[in-house]
């Protein structure tokens, strides 16, 4: 989009599901005019969900990008899912942003997936502003979720508006308007349909005096807003010591420094349902989330020097062009990667740079991408998110950048897959073209993993969980119009070892001919940590011969320890390190040290001894007190355990720790013993030790 740096914001709109921020997402297009209608969420007509699963669902499953305009600002903003099976899509947006907007709901205040969204946030020290929605609803509570936040999320909320009652309008005190405390006044925002009536341009906000009724409430607030805006202004202590008026534009100026920083989080208050609130928040993103010249320099490792070396490139249309691809929508026609220009100037037309994969890229064509519309530019510029037809090889995480002046930005990481399923075309015919479709699948999808099983000769499919893979099979049914069959889903497993040994594999047969010789000595231990399996080389030789064979054996070993041992599952926790090994003349090959490293890897699983590990699922279900009893029993007869109960909005939300496979169809279970009235979350935790019943099926 065009304007200077100070001028644009990238933006995510992230929460837990059913929050609002699909809908928050809707009026905040229909307010900037970007949009002429308003979309609803249940009735599938929203610009950012516009595939056909997501309108069928009512949720949102993959990330969509939108621009728009907001008073003298640009704002690229990106949707993101709220279901944990989903959360790729938070961590690729949240790892290219410069802010967020963290969408709470004040009847259910901070839940799983809340606290999951913060923590990516916090990984990539992405400054945000909290709207808390839902103030009409029965049973929500303002100044509660204000507490959890400070509380469950280790914030500094800072409350810029307090409401002006609570609840729908059948109650005593309903929910009409808002306070604004850094004006001290009422906010006073038309009726819904008044907002939408043509013509109408939304309907404006109105400021008025602020109601006897919440006076006191105001100015408690207020006090405490400027009591915190004390440690990061002298002129703002300043003035309040002196009882002098503290003028509005000092006070933003404050906040936008100190949310900056990451030292407090705007909070705000509204109903996106209604239309209330909305501008306001749009204010905020404008006046306190920051442009792309108020971030830091990106900082990425130098590909050409030998020791790691951490470079910078500024914000700067004039540096040297780096960008980070981070989402892949594979089409058939090719493929269009969603790139962040992090310095620079990329043209169409021209070639780029890709240190990961060494390769160069064409970028053949620059797209500004509206939700499921497109529009083609010359060129992107530092601070824009653009979508690029060429690239080949890139993949999600890929640098992209001048040849002349190599970078390597941090990649994102993203969740191990814990659940799969066998899945088989109907006809033998279809087999290549499924392969096909799993393949541009996967490419989109960095938490989606599909491989053929050597031993049966199935395609297995792996995910995020039973919803992931669900959408995986009607997408391949309705995009790829392939019908397939699909086996009962599956936990995936692990191993790791008990204890610390050596252990040394060999190759010694004939293939073909040729006598296959090697030796491959490692040494493993259990680190105790919920991390995959590390591979050092321990052993550097000086000849560039040996030392070529050093590397190909710790690239082996890490094959075979991915691949897994004898019950065939991936190490996990396990640090192994490739000791130097006798050399056999004439040197080993590849093939000979491949068969070496894997038996390495048997062998010190044998005098280690092996634990099979089990995916834990942190489970979180909303349930009234009528059926608490029967939901307590039925989670202790999957092997949970609960490790809090708390009471929140009228209902009570029990906390637990479940293996994921006493949870299948669960669903359907909780709706059962609760007659539909609980709800429930459900998202990976860690890998603990299996049961010795599964562990003996495994052997």
């Amino acid at each position: 989009m065009a304007g200077s740096l100070d001028t644009i914001r990238n933006i995510g709109i992230v929460a837990h599901i059913d929050a609002g921020k699909t809908t928050l997402t809707e009026r905040m297009l229909f307010y900037s005019k970007a949009s002429h209608r308003l979309g609803e969420v249940d009735q599938g007509t929203t610009v950012t969900d516009f595939d056909p699963e997501e309108q069928e669902r009512g949720i949102t499953i993959y990330s969509a990008a939108v621009s728009f305009r907001w008073a003298d600002v640009s704002v690229n903003l990106i949707d993101t899912p709220g279901h944990v099976d989903f959360t790729a899509e938070v961590e690729r947006s949240l790892r290219v942003l410069d802010g967020a907007v963290v969408v709470f709901s004040a009847r259910e205040g901070v839940e799983a997936q809340s606290e999951t969204v913060w923590r990516q946030a916090d990984k990539y020290g992405v400054p945000r502003l909290a709207l808390i929605n839902k103030l009409d609803r029965e049973g929500a509570d303002f100044f509660g979720t204000v507490k959890q936040i400070e509380q469950r999320l280790g914030a500094k909320p800072l409350v810029l508006q307090v409401p002006v009652g609570m609840g729908p309008p059948h109650v005593k005190d309903p929910f009409r308007g808002l306070v604004d405390l850094v004006t001290m006044e009422l906010l006073i925002f038309p009726a819904k349909e008044e907002a939408l009536a043509p013509g109408s341009g939304g309907g404006q906000v109105t400021r008025g005096p602020i109601p006897p009724e919440v006076a006191d409430l105001a100015a408690e607030w207020r006090e405490h807003l400027v009591s915190t805006l004390f440690d990061y202004s002298d002129e703002v202590a300043e003035l309040a010591l002196a009882e002098a008026p503290l003028p509005p534009a000092l006070m933003r100026k404050v906040i936008r420094q100190a949310t900056i920083a990451r030292l407090v989080v705007p909070v705000f208050g509204g109903s996106a349902l209604d239309c209330i609130g909305v501008q306001p928040v749009l204010d905020g993103v404008a006046a306190y989330l920051p442009s792309p010249a108020d971030v830091p320099p990106v900082e990425g490792l130098d590909p050409a020097a030998k020791t790691p070396t951490t470079i910078t490139r500024p914000a700067d249309p004039k540096a040297p062009f780096c960008g980070l691809v981070f989402k892949i929508l594979a089409e058939k026609h090719g493929d269009l990667a969603f790139l962040r220009v992090y310095s620079g100037t990329l043209k169409a037309g021209s070639r780029a740079w890709n240190p990961l994969q060494q390769k160069k890229e064409n970028i053949a064509q620059l797209w500004h991408v509206q939700a499921d519309r497109r529009e083609q530019v010359p060129e992107a510029k530092a601070g824009d998110i653009v979508g690029v037809i060429g690239p080949r090889a890139s993949v999600t995480g890929d640098t992209l950048c001048d040849a002349a002046a190599p970078i390597v930005l941090e990649t994102i990481t993203f969740p191990e897959t814990v659940i799969s399923m066998a899945i088989e075309p109907e006809t033998s015919l279809e087999r290549k073209k499924l392969s096909e479709a799993l393949e541009m699948m996967k490419r989109q999808d960095p938490t989606f993993r599909a491989l053929e099983s050597e031993e049966t000769g199935q395609t297995l499919i792996s995910g995020m969980g039973e919803l992931h893979l669900e959408v995986i099979r009607h997408r391949l049914e309705r995009d790829f119009k392939l019908k397939c069959r699909v086996h009962k889903p599956r936990v995936s497993y692990k191993e790791t070892l008990e204890r610390a040994a050596t252990a040394v594999g060999e190759s010694n047969r004939q293939v073909a001919g040729q006598t296959l010789v090697a030796t491959v000595t490692v040494r493993g231990e259990p680190t105790g940590e919920q991390t995959p399996v590390t591979v050092e080389q321990g052993w550097f030789p000086e000849s560039e011969a040996l030392a070529a064979i050093a590397a190909t054996m710790t690239e082996a070993v890490r094959e075979s320890a991915e691949r897994g041992g004898g019950k065939g599952c991936p190490l996990w926790g396990v640090r192994i390190v490739v000791l130097e090994s006798p050399i056999p003349e004439p040197l080993p090959g590849d093939v000979a040290i491949r068969i070496a490293a894997a038996d390495a890897i048997d062998n010190l699983l044998k005098a280690a001894g092996s634990v099979l590990l089990e995916p834990v699922m942190k489970v979180e279900v909303t349930v009234p007190e009528d059926h608490l009893g029967d939901v307590i029993n039925d989670l202790q007869q999957r092997r949970a355990i609960i490790t809090a109960t708390e009471i929140r909005g009228g209902a009570t939300v029990l906390t637990a720790e479940a293996p994921l496979a006493s949870m299948f169809g669960y669903s359907a279970a909780v709706r059962s013993v609760s007659q539909g009235r609980a709800s429930f979350t459900m998202a990976p935790l860690k890998y603990g030790p299996a049961p010795a019943e599964t562990a003996d099926a495994y052997m």
